[in-house]
Parts: structure tokens; C-alpha cells; sequence
């Protein structure tokens, strides 16, 4: 094959890469957890009560971070680029997704950190209920014993809006990536020394047992821990959930592909807050939007140290023609040394295979060397 068809055929695969994936590969992100992944933040504040501080609409009033979330119209902005599905409630990503319509939780934090980080469209699926222990409820299969409810109807959920994801969502396209998945969840299991006492490795279960059951090794995996009572935290199981939230990202197996967040310096007082509830937060909206923001910045350091997004073995490196004058960015998928067929996936485009001699030849070595690790 000569030089120029080569280059054609590059420039070909280059096109479908850039123009066929970008728009169409939903970046898919799960939140799971009980009543604060729900959320109970307040969107309205009472002015008569410690005069509406805490909720979102004095926020967006009075702090300049906030004020993106309005409209100038007075109304909430949505996100065109990012959807939600929580429990059968659906649409474009804005305050109103918590507990209730009047509430948020993290998801607005996160998916405003996740939406500005990727071209690709995003879609949230949170799958939360209140007063639900990883123990029991969520309890998952490696863990032995029955398995929770609540952890085989959050994958079914999960599994059904993805199945259907047209019907759900007919402006996304089909192709999906699961690219992280989110959990706030501990109260309940606070509550009991015996479920503390096991939080650590059920944790570690649940992480393992999720990536199994999605089909997704090592998809990124953020915790964000209960920091109740801030800093001033002094209950023993209280801080045992917090030590077992904390470790499984410690652990050697998972190491740059699960972290937890620490949650306490984002609680507020009930003084400056909507309620006196501090199981949730006090229900204070601007806790729940830096808990999702922060989950949302660790979900993104994974992504560029590990998981589907972005494989540990090759990372995301730039593919060059045969004569360097085109590229894209990608991840190595395999290598075939009998038949000289590379696959790649290119960022946020669909898997595409071809001639090794196509690549320059430092991609050419690079291939050779890592391919044979692929899978």
C-alpha cells in the first residue's frame, strides 16, 4: 500500500473517530446511597427563618460562586448538557433533583464539575432511599448472607434506564460509556456498633461486587464520608464510619481507581442553615453542593489515572500517522502481532481497528510494547 492511500485511510479513521463518537457516547455516572444522596437541601429559604440562610436561593443571591445557577430571568439554569434520572423523575440537570422537588443533593454539584469536563453529553442515574444500611440494605453478595434489597434494585434501575436509554432519553445517543460511580450513604449503619464494625469490608465488597455486576473493572469509585458535626465530631461510631469510608481507597487493590471525600468541613451550623436536622446536613444546600462538587473533582482526577475512561496500563496518548501529519487522542484497546491489527478507542469516539503500519513508527513501538498487555 502506498504512502498517500495510507494517509487516506488514516485521515478516514481520524474522521469517524472525531465526528461519529464525540457527539453520541453518553458519559454515564451512578449516585447511590440513602437520605443525603437523596439530598435535603433546601432550594427556597424561609426569610423568617435565621432570614433564608442556607438555601439555594439565598446563595445565588448573595455569593458570587452561586449566581451561575440563575437565570436572569430569575429561574433556574439547566443544563443542556447534562440529564438526570433519579428513581423515574428525568430532564436536563437543575435544582428540583433531592429528595423532593424542592430539594437538591450532590447530583448538582457533581454534575456541574463532570458536565464541565467532558464534550461528551452526560447522564446521571441516581438510584438513592432514606434511612437504607449498607449492612442490610445495600448489603452486597461477597458479603454473604442475604443480599440487600436495595442493592439489586439499584442496578436494576440502572440496568433499565440503560437498556431503554432512547425511550429514556431520545435526544442522547446509544452509545454509552459507565464512566463513575458516586456514594453518600452511612447514617444508618452509624447507628449500630455491629454495622460499623463491618462498614470497612462490605464497603470494600460493594466496590467490587458493583464493577462485577456492571460488567466495568475498575470503574472509578468515589465515597464521600459522613461528616456530620464537622470537625467537632466526637461520637466513636460516627468516626468509625468515617475511618471505614476512608479506607478502601488506601487499600493496594484499589489505589487510583477508588478515593474518598472528606465531608466534614462542608458542614454548617444550624444557625446559618434552613433546619436543625443534622443527619441532613440541616438541610443546607450549599453542603450538598460542595459535597457533589468535591465527589465530582475526585471522580475527575480518577478518570485521568484509571478506569474505562482512561486505562492504567496505557493511559490516553496521541496516535500519529504514518508521516505525523495527522493524530488523535486515544487509549491502545489490543494489539494483534499475527495480523498486525491495532484497536483503539479514541476519546469520547467508538472503538475502531486498523493496519498497524498506518501509525508512526514511535506509535508503531509503542503499540508493540504495551499491546500484548491489553484487554
Amino acid at each position: 500500500m502506498n504512502h498517500s492511500m495510507r494517509l487516506s485511510i488514516f485521515g478516514t479513521l481520524l474522521l469517524a473517530a472525531t465526528t461519529l463518537g464525540a457527539r453520541d457516547t453518553v458519559k454515564v455516572f451512578i449516585l447511590a446511597g440513602q437520605s443525603n444522596m437523596e439530598g435535603a437541601g433546601r432550594v427556597e429559604g424561609d426569610p423568617n427563618h435565621n432570614e433564608g440562610k442556607g438555601s439555594l436561593s439565598y446563595l445565588a443571591e448573595n455569593d458570587p460562586k452561586y449566581k451561575k445557577l440563575r437565570k436572569g430571568s430569575g429561574g433556574w439554569v439547566e443544563r443542556d448538557d447534562v440529564s438526570i434520572w433519579y428513581l423515574g423523575r428525568k430532564g436536563k440537570l437543575a435544582p428540583g433533583f433531592g429528595s423532593r422537588p424542592g430539594n437538591i443533593g450532590p447530583e448538582l454539584g457533581f454534575g456541574h464539575v463532570v458536565g464541565d469536563a467532558f464534550e461528551e453529553p452526560v447522564l446521571l442515574i441516581k438510584t438513592a432511599w432514606g434511612g437504607k444500611s449498607l449492612a442490610v440494605d445495600f448489603r452486597p453478595p461477597s458479603s454473604g448472607g442475604e443480599v440487600g434489597p436495595f442493592y439489586k434494585e439499584m442496578l436494576a434501575h440502572v440496568k433499565s434506564v440503560l437498556e431503554n436509554l432512547k425511550q429514556e432519553f431520545p435526544d442522547l445517543g446509544s452509545d454509552y460509556e459507565i464512566a463513575g460511580f458516586g456514594w453518600h450513604q452511612g447514617w444508618n449503619d452509624g447507628c449500630d456498633m455491629g454495622m460499623c464494625q463491618e462498614y470497612e469490608e462490605n464497603m470494600k465488597n460493594f466496590i467490587r461486587d458493583v464493577r462485577k455486576d456492571l460488567g466495568v473493572e475498575k470503574l472509578p469509585f468515589v465515597i464521600a464520608d459522613s461528616g456530620f458535626g464537622g470537625a467537632d465530631q466526637s461520637h466513636p461510631r460516627r468516626l468509625m464510619i468515617r475511618e471505614a469510608q476512608a479506607a478502601p481507597a488506601k487499600a493496594g487493590e484499589f489505589k487510583g481507581n477508588v478515593a474518598c471525600v472528606e465531608t466534614a468541613g462542608f458542614w454548617r451550623t444550624e444557625e446559618e442553615s434552613p433546619s436543625k436536622q443534622g443527619y441532613h446536613w440541616n438541610s443546607n444546600a450549599e453542603t450538598y453542593y460542595l459535597i457533589g462538587e468535591a465527589m465530582g473533582e475526585a471522580m475527575k482526577e480518577l478518570i485521568g489515572t484509571g478506569g474505562p475512561a482512561t486505562p492504567a496500563a496505557s493511559g490516553i496518548r496521541e496516535f500519529r500517522s504514518a508521516d505525523g501529519s495527522k493524530s488523535f487522542r486515544g487509549t491502545l484497546v489490543s494489539y494483534d502481532a499475527a495480523t498486525e491489527m491495532v484497536t483503539v478507542r479514541p476519546v469520547g469516539g467508538n472503538v475502531m481497528t486498523f493496519k498497524l503500519s498506518h501509525l508512526h513508527p514511535d506509535d508503531q513501538e509503542f503499540v508493540k510494547g504495551r499491546g500484548s498487555d491489553e484487554h
